[in-house]
């Protein structure tokens, strides 16, 4: 990873769930022309299920969109792996991007990378958080992070997914932690994965604060940054790509 100048851009609101995807992948795409520096968005996105692509092929992906809508989650396909992940303004979601000649090298190292920036960043923030997936838990990934109840070492929620796709000139790393309200994601994904046939242990969903009462997106935000601050130069700064 790049461990110069890094601009921040810390979206104020949310633009809409396909809106925002569409904006990583267009600064994505803006390192080829060089519009895009090495930069790090912030945001809070609105209520969002994010697919996978094999989900769509599944004979349940109808009914299991049509359940994300009836509570208030706007479903959409996401070009990277995985299975369906929620996230929601209780949540904040992370697009860290990079021009980059070579963005395959180094793919797998920057799951881990990045895995252990926000497992630290959670940690500063006061969660018990651990690198590592959840036997059961939705969108099953290696490098997931979850966090352990301080009292109660059983009781295991993941908070954090990540994702990244590359380009010939760049590469993207998407990240979304869940810090507040962590029963809409449950509700939501019970439905989602239920309707598609896809067996995941409830109890592996929830936020930050079910383990911690009191954490709020704010505190994770400034506690990421922190982190990002020991490896970085970080400059706010909006991009070229964004009017």
């Amino acid at each position: 990873m790049n461990t110069e100048g890094l601009l921040v851009y810390r979206q104020k609101e949310s633009l809409g769930a396909e809106q925002d995807l569409d904006l990583a992948l267009e600064l994505l795409s803006g390192t080829r022309t060089g519009r895009t520096q090495p930069m790090l968005r912030i945001y809070r996105p609105e209520p969002t299920v994010a697919f996978g692509q094999r989900d769509a092929r599944l004979p349940g992906f109808d009914a299991a969109r049509q359940a994300c809508r009836d509570l208030g989650f706007e479903p959409l396909i996401r070009r990277a792996g995985g299975r369906a992940a929620a996230y929601h303004p209780g949540s904040l979601v992370i697009d860290h991007i990079e021009p980059d000649p070579d963005p395959i090298r180094e793919s797998q190292a920057r799951f881990q990378a990045f895995g252990e920036l926000f497992t630290e960043a959670l940690t500063r923030a006061g969660v018990d958080a651990r690198l590592g997936p959840i036997p059961h838990e939705y969108c099953y990934g290696d490098h997931s992070v979850h966090g352990v109840h301080p009292t109660e070492q059983d009781i295991r929620v993941k908070l954090i997914g990540t994702a990244q796709r590359q380009i010939a000139t760049g590469w993207l790393f998407s990240s979304s932690i869940v810090v507040e309200e962590g029963a809409a994601i449950r509700r939501v994904l019970s439905e989602a994965y239920s309707a598609m046939e896809l067996e995941w242990d409830p109890l592996t969903g929830g936020a930050a604060n079910d383990l911690v009462p009191g954490v709020t997106v704010e505190q994770v935000e400034q506690a990421v940054l922190e982190v990002y601050g020991n490896h970085w130069q970080l400059s706010e700064q909006k991009p070229a790509l964004v009017s």
